[in-house]
């Protein structure tokens, strides 16, 4: 997932890139205005966009990127007053966060913002015809659901498919493919979440935001059942490479178009490290994130004293 940051202060900037690259993102960066303008069409997923910019207001900032693209916008200042938040959501921003803030909750609100700004996968594709209701019976009922015939009952005619590792998952269908063509037989939890885990191949998820979303439930009473998921997933895909341990954060899913594992593979089951995954010990806080939150807070602290 890519992301434009546009923030003018450097420290500011390399503390959030670095927290943000080592959670899967891809990170571009503008210092003024007129850059973030000229790096749209790199076609980011989402912008953190700064409202003290050197040579324009970032809220005409935002105005000129809703002009022309529907790419998120997270606006990401120091300014908390409420006239600034309304006209900044009206203006077209689709999230605000006032500095100092806790990047755990940046960190979700980018997840939310990008899962909102996706089609629906359920809806008909373009071009498609839009079956007319005949009755909770008929015929035509069974096809609204999914726009037209296909795999497991009509999900849609052309299913979302996500590969990585020689492993195909089928997203509307629920279905998992091994390399070597066997159909792998998951329960419904371990595809919601390897599904939740596929809707960004790359991209860490933390164990927050996946329990949140797979069990909603909370971290305290679905910790050890989230363990304990990703390591069945593992012994059935055989090949635990494909859910990969970030320490201290979460899990992420192998990068879609990741080679198929080599013949000899560690035990199933066997938990899988990255090598650039340097974080303490599971449910600690990485040192990393800790410097920059002290950097943002100290930044947030300067521009107030100045205003």
């Amino acid at each position: 997932m890519r992301l434009l940051i546009v923030e003018d202060d450097d420290r500011v900037a390399a503390a959030l890139s670095a927290v943000l690259g080592r959670h899967g993102f891809d990170i571009v960066r503008a210092r003024t205005a007129a850059r973030a303008l000229d790096l749209m069409h790199t076609r980011p997923d989402l912008v953190l966009l700064d409202l003290g910019l050197p040579d324009r207001d970032g809220f005409e900032v935002c105005n000129r990127i809703r002009k022309v693209s529907n790419t998120p916008v997270i606006m990401v200042t120091a300014r908390a007053e409420l006239s600034a938040r309304i006209h900044g959501l009206y203006l077209g921003a689709d999230d605000y966060i006032v500095k100092p803030y806790d990047l755990r909750e940046l960190i979700a609100r980018i997840h939310a913002v990008v899962r909102r700004s996706r089609p629906d996968p359920l809806a008909p594709a373009e071009g498609d015809p839009v079956p007319s209701a005949t009755g909770a019976g008929g015929k035509n009922a069974a096809s609204a659901a999914g726009g037209g015939a296909g795999p497991a009952g009509g999900t849609g005619a052309v299913g979302r498919v996500v590969e990585t590792r020689g492993l195909r998952i089928r997203l509307d269908s629920r279905e998992v493919t091994a390399p070597d063509g066997r159909t792998v037989a998951l329960t419904r939890k371990e595809f919601d979440l390897l599904a939740e885990l596929a809707r960004a191949p790359g991209v860490v998820f933390r164990r927050e935001q996946l329990i949140s979303e797979v069990w909603g439930s909370s971290v305290q009473s679905a910790s050890r059942t989230l363990e304990v998921h990703v390591a069945s997933l593992r012994a059935k895909l055989g090949d635990p490479c494909v859910v990969q341990t970030v320490r201290g954060v979460g899990y992420r899913l192998a990068a879609a178009g990741a080679p198929a594992p080599p013949a000899a593979l560690p035990a199933p089951g066997a938990e899988y490290v990255p090598p650039d995954a340097r974080h303490p010990r599971a449910g600690e806080p990485a040192a990393g994130d800790a410097v920059a939150r002290g950097e943002l807070a100290a930044a947030a602290a300067k521009r107030r004293r100045r205003t």
